[in-house]
C-alpha cells in the first residue's frame, strides 16, 4: 500500500485496487497500533480509531490537501502511482 505521507507520527496510505470496485474513497492513517479510515468527501472517519490529538491533526490536514487525495486515489484506481502529499508542519 502506497505512502502518502508521514508527519508526527501519523503515516497515511491509500490501497489500490485495479480492475476491482472498491469501496468510496478513501485512506488510511496509521500512528502507533491505531488504525483509522477517512472517505475524502468528505473527510469524515469511517472506521477505527485515533487518538483524539492525532484524529485532529489528521483530519486538518486531510481538509487542506483534499484535492490532491482525490487526485492520489484516481491515480491508484488507474494504475498509476500516487504522488507524495506535503505533511502537515
Amino acid at each position: 500500500m502506497p505512502e502518502i505521507t508521514r508527519f508526527f507520527g501519523i503515516i497515511v496510505r491509500m490501497f489500490a485496487e485495479i480492475d476491482a470496485p472498491h469501496h468510496t474513497p478513501h485512506f488510511h492513517a496509521y500512528y502507533q497500533e491505531n488504525v483509522a479510515i477517512y472517505g475524502i468527501e468528505p473527510i469524515e472517519l469511517i472506521a477505527g480509531s485515533l487518538p483524539r490529538r492525532q484524529q485532529r491533526l489528521l483530519e486538518a490536514w486531510a481538509e487542506m490537501h483534499q484535492a490532491e487525495l482525490q487526485s492520489d486515489w484516481e491515480r491508484l484506481q488507474d494504475g498509476r502511482p500516487a504522488l507524495p502529499i506535503a505533511p502537515l508542519e
